[in-house]
C-alpha cells in the first residue's frame, strides 16, 4: 500500500500553473519535525503536487507558513535532460489536504461580512480609524437610525 499522511508548515506559496492540456496542477513544499531525542529535532521538507479541483483550493487559500495535514501517495519521477543528466525527484501526490491553520482569517472574515452586508442591501463599513482591529469598537448610533437587524450567515 501506498499512501502518505504528513502535518507540516508550507516553506513558500504555492505555485498554480495550467498545463497545456488544460490540467491544473499546484506545487508547494512542507517542512516537517522529527524529534530526535535530548530536545533535538530534525527538518524533512517535502515536495507536494496536487491536481485539478485541490490544486485550485491549495492555490487559492494556502500560504507560507501556514500548517496543513496531507494525505497523498509517494511517487518517484525520473528523466533525462538536453545534455543527457539523469534527474530524479520523488513526490507526495495529495488525494486530500486539510488547512490546520489560517493565513487571511481576517480577510475571510471581511469576505464574510461584505457578503452578508449585500445580502442586507447595505453598504458594507470599513474600519474605524484610529481603532485597532484587537480593540472593541462601541457602534455609533445617531438620532433617527433604524434598529440594527441580526443576521447570520449560513455557508
Amino acid at each position: 500500500m501506498n499512501k502518505v499522511l504528513l502535518t507540516g508548515r508550507l516553506t513558500r506559496d504555492p505555485e498554480l500553473r495550467v498545463l497545456a492540456s488544460g490540467k491544473n496542477v499546484t506545487t508547494f513544499s512542507v517542512a516537517t519535525n522529527e524529534y530526535v531525542g535530548n530536545g533535538k529535532e530534525k527538518a524533512e521538507f517535502h515536495s507536494v503536487v496536487a491536481w485539478d479541483r485541490l490544486a485550485d483550493i491549495c492555490g487559492s487559500y494556502l500560504g507560507k507558513g501556514m500548517t496543513v495535514a496531507i494525505e497523498g501517495r509517494i511517487q518517484t519521477r525520473q528523466w533525462d535532460d538536453d545534455r543527457g543528466a539523469h534527474h530524479w525527484k520523488t513526490e507526495i501526490v495529495a488525494a486530500a489536504v486539510e488547512m490546520l491553520s489560517g493565513r487571511h482569517k481576517k480577510d475571510y472574515a471581511a469576505d464574510a461580512l461584505a457578503v452578508q452586508a449585500n445580502a442586507l442591501g447595505v453598504e458594507p463599513a470599513g474600519p474605524a480609524e484610529g481603532v485597532d482591529d484587537d480593540d472593541e469598537a462601541e457602534p455609533s448610533v445617531a438620532p433617527g437610525d433604524p434598529e440594527p437587524v441580526e443576521a447570520v450567515l449560513v455557508a
